[in-house]
């Protein structure tokens, strides 16, 4: 059943709109794709592997299996199946893959999910030779049904052709479904693309926009309850007991049951559970909860720093250089705790019955998700089915490795017995629910000789690990999280002596990645510091990195490059009333180097104009390049200058809303032009790597304005 609403209201204005869901076990069986597209029968669909579907309709359906939040894998993922098959665009369709593991597994993971920017890169050939397949097993069919040679048949813009016969790929999806699948089809050379590297609309901007697009918070099942759950409000509390009199006389409320992450609402709507969660009176054990101020806390992350950390990365002599050098630049800089604080906050739907369970969410990590819940329920994983839903951004929010909201939906499933259930997480939930990307401490130290020469580079990162404690443990080595510290390792500049540290910490506040994980503290540290030791040395902080830059480094070298040339760069970093700060990073193998144009606004920094130089390999799709560079920097600017979340007296959250969790405003958006270096290499992500050079360009330009240096962040809580 589903109910009008706002969303409703929008599809109905537009026009009359008929769909339906179907059976999670019609999706994907024995490695073939089999649904109902269009009124098309299984029989009729031509379903020639899991990822490619082509109904009567001549409409080719491409199972996408990577969470679509924004970034564009149904659009991308898409362009490579068109391009192989030779179809035109407007055949496109995209659909989410259902959870499976050895269908759907992300090559780079091993199991299905979405994260570190891998999506295409792990995708690129899979979805090209699942093209390749069907247009191969095509062509066999028309090559069978006109008795000609399969290599004189043409194929172009989805029509199949030999000589005055033609043929859709619809009126030959029955025949071609009866031909047998090419072990390693071959595919097109760069030279033969026709949709590959140009601009193309996202196949979901139409639906997002008209309100026809489903989310989440659109499902709604026949006798579902509302739930919310009131959470510890500190870190690392547990429930000791609780009265829930009152909540229950609050019309709409039908139960309150205590599970693992807290006290359950149940409700008739929304409005009735959290109304019901107001009135609950909870006593909390706090005997094992985090009570530090976040001012305590990096007190004891930079005294950790101070002894050094465990060798994450060791050049040269290492540290040893910088003590006898002629001159020592030192600096720390702290970074916040931050919630990622994507438009659609948490929510989930979980049907339960006697045949098992159904589940509707955003999840980032299927191949988690669903063995968590059916072990929170206690089923075999064959008896529960997980529809991966559009959702509404993520930054690395739904990137859980220990699926801890999949099993809270679970928890609230097993309490409640047979039924449907739909769990919320409201705003304020969501900033005060943790799992926020790591507080951070850098120590930095430089050496300079006497004639001005580097001798010698240390960084030592504290905060705490992501992995440990989780599935992905396993990828640690010798205790060491390399995402803590990722980006300040493998710099692509010669240093003859360095030495990079990371000492762990802990806390019972729960971490997760955040958009683009340890980039995003790692980038703006080292390229600052960086440009400290640049000014000191007298040097030109474009030239100066370049000069700097290694050897076998071209693509770095290529975007610096580009970015000062499109900025008309002269080695002025103060021009009128505006500076011009550089960056440049390189993260999930995408390099990326941009220069901002910053002036004082109110001892604030205003962000005019940003360049912005991207070399991604084979740019797929430009249009999603651009627009994931422009939110990369959006997203980015609004963290530095703003965002944090601190722990007060006692160790609770200060911040609840976007009234306290400031974003960047549309008026506070800068300018920005992008160029994609033309690559023929392998292509890499773009959903993060725009991020971690925006915030030390600004940062740069700032200080080139006005002197000062900001360390710690946001510039807002500085004082610029």
């Amino acid at each position: 059943m589903t109910k009008m609403n706002r969303r409703g209201f929008l599809a109905s204005s537009a026009g009359l709109v008929i769909g339906m869901t179907l059976p999670i076990a019609a999706r994907a069986q024995s490695g073939a794709a089999l649904a109902l597209a269009s009124g098309a029968t299984d029989e009729a669909t031509f379903a020639p592997n899991a990822f490619v579907r082509v109904a009567p309709d001549d409409t080719i359906t491409v199972m996408i299996k990577h969470i679509e939040f924004g970034q564009g894998p149904n659009t991308g993922l898409s362009t490579l199946v068109a391009e192989e098959m030779d179809a035109a665009w407007s055949q496109m369709r995209a659909e989410s893959a259902p959870a499976n593991n050895e269908l759907y597994k992300n090559l780079a993971f091993g199991m299905q999910g979405t994260g570190g920017s891998t999506a295409m890169a792990n995708s690129y050939m899979q979805m090209r030779k699942a093209g390749a397949a069907a247009r191969a097993m095509l062509v066999a069919a028309a090559a069978e049904e006109w008795g000609v040679p399969a290599e004189e048949i043409t194929v172009s813009q989805g029509v199949i052709a030999h000589g005055d016969k033609t043929s859709s790929f619809g009126a030959l999806a029955e025949k071609a479904a009866q031909q047998t699948p090419p072990d390693d089809p071959a595919v097109k050379t760069p030279d033969q693309f026709v949709l590959i590297g140009k601009d193309r609309p996202k196949l979901d901007t139409v639906a997002k926009s008209n309100g026809t697009a489903t989310f989440t918070m659109d499902v709604y099942r026949d006798g579902m309850q509302t739930v919310v759950v009131a959470h510890p409000p500190k870190f690392g509390a547990t429930v000791a007991s609780f009265d829930d009199a009152a909540a229950l006389e609050v019309p709409g409320v039908s139960a309150v049951r205590q599970i693992p992450q807290g006290v359950a609402v149940y409700a008739a709507s929304t409005y009735a559970a959290i109304k019901g969660r107001n009135a609950l009176s909870i006593e909390w054990d706090e005997s094992a909860a985090e009570t530090r101020t976040s001012d305590e806390i990096y007190t004891a992350f930079s005294e950790a720093a101070a002894q050094g950390g465990k060798d994450a990365e060791v050049i040269g002599d290492g540290a040893a250089a910088i003590d006898g050098a002629a001159r020592v630049i030192e600096a720390e800089f702290r970074f916040p705790y931050l919630a990622h604080a994507p438009m659609e906050p948490l929510d989930g739907v979980l049907e339960l019955s006697e045949e098992g369970a159904e589940v509707w969410m955003g999840s980032q990590f299927p191949g988690l998700d669903l063995p968590t819940v059916a072990g929170t329920l206690g089923l075999d994983p064959s008896k529960v089915s997980i529809n991966v839903m559009l959702a509404g951004g993520s930054f690395g929010r739904r990137a859980q490795d220990t699926a801890h909201f999949a099993s809270e939906l679970a928890a609230v499933a097993k309490a409640g017995g047979p039924g449907a259930y739909k769990l919320v997480w409201t705003r304020e939930d969501d900033l005060h629910g943790g799992y926020y990307r790591p507080l951070t401490v850098h120590k930095f130290r430089a050496g300079l000789a006497e004639d001005g020469s580097l001798t010698g580079w240390e960084n030592i990162v504290a905060n705490q690990s992501i992995m440990a404690g989780g599935p992905m443990a396993q990828m640690m080595q010798d205790g060491m999280d390399p995402t803590a510290y990722e980006g300040s390792t493998r710099m692509p500049y010669d240093f003859a002596n360095a030495r990079i540290g990371w000492a762990a910490m802990e806390s019972p506040v729960s971490v997760l990645w955040w958009r683009s994980v340890g980039h995003s503290h790692t980038g703006y540290a080292t390229e600052v510091f960086l440009d400290m030791v640049l000014e000191a040395q007298g040097k030109d902080p474009v030239q100066g990195r370049l000069d700097l830059l290694k050897a076998d480094k071209p693509r770095d070298r290529a975007v610096l490059e580009k970015v000062a040339e499109m900025a008309g760069w002269d080695g002025t970093s103060v021009k009128g009333g505006k500076a011009y700060g550089v960056a440049l990073h390189e993260s999930f193998e995408t390099y990326v180097a941009q220069i901002a144009e910053v002036s004082d606004e109110g001892g604030m920094p205003k962000v005019h104009r940003v360049w912005c130089a991207v070399d991604c390999g084979v740019a797929v799709n430009p249009n999603v390049i651009r627009a994931q560079m422009e939110g990369g920097i959006g997203y980015g600017l609004g963290s530095v200058l703003f965002d944090e979340i601190t722990l007060g007296e006692g160790g609770t959250v200060e911040q609840s809303n976007f009234d306290t969790y400031r974003m960047l405003r549309i008026d506070e958006m800068p300018e920005v032009m992008v160029e994609i270096i033309q690559s023929d290499a392998d292509p890499t992500g773009v959903g993060e790597p725009g991020l971690p050079p925006v915030g030390p360009a600004v940062a740069n330009a700032w200080r080139a304005l006005t002197g000062k240096t900001v360390t710690t962040l946001p510039f807002a809580k500085a004082g610029a």
